[in-house]
């Protein structure tokens, strides 16, 4: 790098990561460490962009880029805890190095609570490929822990990273059901479709493990969201195969002639099982390949606008309702 008390543009780091050996990427990314807080928060920035360009070619500096976790400004450890989530979603071997440092951010409840909701998120996308480098007892105790009193933005992550440990590694959670489903009423959408999923992983080793969770389970038949009934549907009907003798609640309810695909065929899955008189069951359902190709673009359809939010920022807002948002000050 021609100067590093320069924040470097995306083309120089382009032309930089292709062209240094790593002994020289190392000593750069440490020097900047040494430079005053402009420079750093600029250069971690424009280093999430590259990120997203390429997040293979930061597998080489992703060890010192952790000491940015316990920079003394909050918005340069949000931005390194940022820029490992887009590390770790392509490239979850690669992030394997700094899920200790990760841990920590976790752990620390002194922690600007963003910067915890990124380090689980991160944390999570490691878990899916190597629930063995993440999921020691300790982490999965902080995971769990934080969805009783943490805020609604690191509870959303705890639970995406526990659904992800569990497709990890379904034996992880086995003994963490009910716990897990003493969460399954909290008040954020995307915490109960993660959990429901984190369950229904759980079950498709050991549907067993389920029977304690039944209650939990058949409430949420009638959740708001058919993606979390959907989840919950699936997870009674692996129940229902089972050897248990545990009674499987009428899940007819859940859906209408208006519900979803997603619902609707999890719903004949509990009802009319592998030889029903109904339409076809899709054969992938109840399995872990499924769940882990599908989920994301499940939370994708949950999260997308539906004309009642704030197209900047994402509020809710009620109809009829202000022209401007109250949150952003952006107009509706």
């Amino acid at each position: 790098m021609d100067d590093p008390r320069q924040p470097p543009s995306i083309d120089r780091l382009e032309d930089f990561f292709a062209e240094e050996p790593r002994a020289q990427l190392v000593t750069w990314v440490e020097q900047l460490t040494e430079r005053d807080a402009r420079t750093r928060k600029e250069a971690l920035r424009t280093l999430r962009q590259f990120a997203e360009r390429r997040p293979a070619a930061l597998e080489p500096v992703l060890t010192p880029l952790a000491l940015f976790l316990t920079d003394e400004e909050r918005s340069i450890r949000l931005t390194t805890a940022k820029l490992f989530v887009v590390v770790a979603e392509a490239e979850p071997d690669a992030v394997t190095s700094v899920v200790s440092p990760l841990a920590d951010r976790l752990a620390d409840d002194d922690e600007f609570y963003y910067v915890r909701a990124r380090s689980a998120e991160a944390l999570g996308y490691v878990a899916r490929d190597h629930p063995e480098a993440v999921a020691s007892p300790e982490v999965l105790a902080d995971l769990r822990i934080g969805l009783s009193f943490d805020e609604p933005e690191v509870r959303e992550k705890l639970a995406k990273a526990l659904e992800y440990v569990a497709l990890g590694d379904q034996d992880r959670l086995r003994h963490h059901v009910a716990d897990l489903a003493g969460h399954l009423t909290d008040s954020n959408e995307l915490v109960r479709y993660h959990l429901c999923t984190a369950l229904v992983a759980v079950g498709c080793e050991y549907p067993d493990a389920l029977s304690e969770s039944v209650t939990a389970l058949s409430e949420r038949l009638d959740d708001e969201s058919p993606y979390v009934r959907g989840r919950a549907a699936e997870a009674l009907g692996l129940l229902a195969r089972s050897d248990s003798d545990v009674t499987i609640p009428d899940v007819s309810s859940a859906a209408d002639d208006d519900a979803v695909s997603f619902l609707a065929d999890r719903v004949r899955y509990v009802i009319d099982g592998d030889d029903g008189p109904g339409d076809a069951v899709p054969a992938e359902i109840g399995t872990i390949e499924a769940i882990r190709e599908r989920t994301d673009e499940v939370v994708g359809e949950i999260t997308a606008p539906n004309g009642d939010e704030c197209p900047y920022c994402g509020l809710s807002l009620p109809e009829p309702g202000p022209p401007i948002c109250p949150q952003c000050g952006g107009p509706r």
